[in-house]
């Protein structure tokens, strides 16, 4: 409010001096002109009190009349000059208001100011996004669903605006600034103590560099998920600590090398990682064989590197030579060209050029010279969703879907990152099956997955009755809190107790104080059992069928 009570003062500076002056050289004229009587004769000029009284009542346009007698003819005609005057000073000003409240800057400052105060005033745990692009919408998306709250700087201020318009369930906190100054990061709560962590998701690796470094600087404490698609840049933020680091290109290397080596498993950590209550994804059956990829900038270099070492036959189309990789010169679009790399014994294409156009010719045309390869197709821009979606290839890579999807995992359930690291322990039947349960549990939707640790802060309810040795197991916990013949569909992955992990337990585990447990669910029954945890009265009922009231009536009630 200073800055903007600043900026009123000198830009209104001028109008005000002018109407200053006006008054006072309209009072002092009065003070020297002379009067009459009621018989003509002349009289002495106005006392200052009389003459700033009727300037001021003159001024503000009430209009008492002549006081305290009759004006002279020399008095009326100062007046009248007085009058003129003020009304040329207060047209001068007005005119100056209005061009002040249409001013960029003074508009940018009230809506610094009133963020500023939003986020000071923010009661809740949130996290700090760093560009609300097509990664940043996702991710907000997906928070405003799980009813996490978030701030967003944004250097675009019209998407900003947009994200007024879009229906989130809460007012949240936005601000079109450069999240690479420190300034607008503490602006933003970088320091509030409710901020939990900060994602650097702009499109621009050497903002994401300058957030990570000023997040590690000015506070340590919190995490930092940068995006990151250079080598170069990742190595520098891993140098200074960062959290998380997210390479769209190689996360999706990794996946099809997966979803070729293991489909099952692919399947499993696909639905785990998705965006939470979004549609199932399609199960992907990548074949081994000859592929064709189409593009070798960084996308390209990451898929290579992870199918050859897959043993997978690979046919490089590039549109330049220079690099010895490259076994064929053009862009793939062409099908003299997919002929030359051998499309008709190919068993599988990627389109992985950065244009979405160029990509879906290259798929299209690949498909009608061999219908049944499998055709993976890099999508670069959300807003070509409907011609993908029109296409359907096996396998379509969204880079700030993968993103977000990381980055909502990781937020959301911590625990779940321990478990993927032992998943490998799990053999392609078990994930098939694991899988199926998942998809059944959440009827045909993915799972919002999260963790929970038996304690007095996250399950107070859950924690006190097993610090006073009353046992509960998993599979009691799993009973539906508002009928108590029914059970959740929520499916136990994992309970992590010190440096020991169980995965997947059975209903008759026993649980101790302390336990971390990870759960996949639908949204509902995850409110549903976190309520169970918290809520004492819950949990007895949940226990033994017990329905208790927490007032004073009801105790007295059931005493009886």
């Amino acid at each position: 409010m200073n800055s903007a009570f600043f900026l009123v003062l000198r830009r209104m500076r001028a109008p005000i001096i002018v109407l200053i002056v006006i008054y006072a050289i309209s009072v002092i004229g009065l003070t020297l002109v002379p009067g009459v009587d009621a018989e003509g004769k002349p009289t002495p000029p106005m006392s200052f009190f009389h003459a700033f009284y009727f300037i001021s009542y003159t001024a503000t346009t009430i209009g008492f009349g002549e006081i305290p007698v009759a004006f002279s003819d020399a008095q009326r005609l100062w007046v009248m000059v007085c009058i003129y005057l003020t009304v040329v000073g207060w047209s001068y000003s007005v005119v100056t208001l209005i061009a002040l409240l249409q001013d960029k800057g003074f508009q940018n400052t009230l809506t610094t100011n009133r963020f500023a105060r939003r986020v000071r005033q923010t009661k809740e745990d949130f996290y700090l996004i760093c560009g609300c692009g097509e990664t940043g919408g996702l991710i907000a998306r997906s928070f405003d669903h799980v009813g996490q709250a978030f701030v967003v700087l944004e250097k675009d201020e019209m998407r900003v605006e947009e994200l007024d318009l879009l229906d989130f369930k809460s007012d949240t906190p936005a601000l079109a600034a450069d999240a690479r100054l420190p300034d607008n990061l503490k602006l933003a709560g970088l320091n509030h103590p409710k901020c939990r962590g900060v994602l650097a998701m702009t499109n621009d690796d050497q903002s994401n560099l300058a957030i990570a470094i000023a997040v590690r600087l000015l506070n340590p404490k919190i995490p930092v998920i940068a995006r990151a698609e250079l080598a170069a840049t990742a190595a520098n933020m891993a140098s200074f600590g960062t959290d998380h680091i997210i390479n769209p290109f190689e996360r999706f290397a990794d996946s099809l090398a997966l979803a070729i080596a293991a489909p099952e498993r692919f399947r499993l950590i696909e639905l785990l990682t998705s965006l939470p209550e979004t549609a199932l994804p399609e199960p992907h059956r990548p074949p081994r064989g000859h592929w064709i990829l189409c593009g070798y900038g960084r996308f390209g270099h990451a898929i290579a590197s992870r199918l050859r070492n897959n043993g997978i036959a690979l046919t490089i189309i590039d549109s330049s030579a220079r690099d010895s990789d490259h076994d064929i010169t053009g862009d793939g679009t062409e099908a003299s060209t997919l002929r030359q790399a051998g499309i008709e014994n190919a068993d599988g294409i990627v389109a992985g050029s950065n244009n979405d156009i160029n990509n879906l010719s290259i798929a299209v045309t690949a498909a009608e010279l061999k219908p049944d390869l499998f055709v993976v197709a890099r999508q670069n821009q959300a807003a070509n969703a409907a011609l993908f979606d029109a296409y359907a290839a096996d396998f379509t890579v969204l880079p700030s879907r993968i993103i977000a999807q990381e980055c909502i995992a990781l937020l959301t359930a911590p625990l779940l990152a321990r478990f993927l690291e032992r998943l490998p322990h799990l053999d392609e039947a078990a994930c098939h099956q694991l899988a199926e349960r998942l998809s059944e549990a959440c009827g045909g939707r993915t799972p919002v997955v999260w963790d929970n640790r038996l304690n007095a802060a996250e399950a107070p309810a859950a924690w006190q009755a097993l610090m006073h040795d009353q046992p509960i197991r998993v599979g009691d916990l799993l009973i539906d809190g508002t009928e108590r013949s029914r059970r959740l569909p929520v499916v136990p992955l994992m309970i992590e107790r010190g440096d020991a992990c169980r995965l997947l337990p059975d209903d008759d585990e026993a649980l101790q104080a302390g336990d971390q447990l990870l759960f996949a669910s639908p949204l509902s029954a995850q409110r549903n059992l976190e309520l169970t945890l918290r809520n004492a009265n819950e949990l007895e009922y949940v226990l033994h069928g017990h329905e208790k009231s927490g007032s004073l009536l009801g105790k007295l009630l059931a005493a009886h």
